[in-house]
């Protein structure tokens, strides 16, 4: 239990020194994470059941040669891979957006050591120091949000469109 409270008073710490932006940076993070892992739900739970409803369906049909065949075909496939992509690009404009926050921070943050070298000087380090970290942690938390979110974001995107061609393939005209 003691190990938490060290967690959070740590979290905590690093939020304080960060500014106000990094709860900016945090949000969006957190919304970004959100979709993230409602996607990978999908992709574990419902996606497979999207292509078997959509095979069978492709399946009971009688006659799959004809131009409305295709067109039904194409429907088909349009659909599914319309599920598959859900969110995709909500979750890539996320991950533009969070550098974007943290540099926010950053002018921010320089904004607070200018005005505390024109109330004090340049030569009080010490006032300074606590602008430049204002500065400095929110850019580095946007870019960690963003590069965790780049991996998750190109996974996403591969995974979707390896099952809607797999779903194309699968879906035959023989008959």
């Amino acid at each position: 239990m003691q190990s938490l409270l060290d967690a959070y008073t740590a979290i905590l710490i690093f939020m304080e020194k960060g500014g106000v932006v990094l709860y900016g940076v945090l949000a969006v993070t957190f919304f970004m994470w959100v979709l993230i892992i409602e996607r990978i739900w999908y992709f574990t739970a419902s996606a497979k059941a999207d292509v078997r409803r959509a095979l069978a369906a492709w399946e009971s049909r009688d006659e799959r040669r004809s131009w409305y065949a295709h067109k039904v075909r194409t429907a088909m496939i349009s659909e599914v891979s319309q599920n598959l992509n859900t969110n995709v690009d909500l979750i890539k404009t996320l991950v533009a957006t969070c550098p974007l926050v943290g540099l926010l921070g950053t002018v921010t943050g320089m904004v607070s050591v200018f005005d505390v070298m024109a109330v004090l000087g340049s030569g009080n380090a010490r006032a300074m120091a606590d602008g430049v970290s204002k500065a400095t942690i929110p850019t580095m938390a946007g870019m960690v949000a963003a590069l965790s979110g780049v991996f998750m974001s190109t996974w996403i995107e591969r995974k979707a469109k390896r099952e809607s061609e797999r779903l194309e393939d699968t879906l035959t005209m023989d008959h």
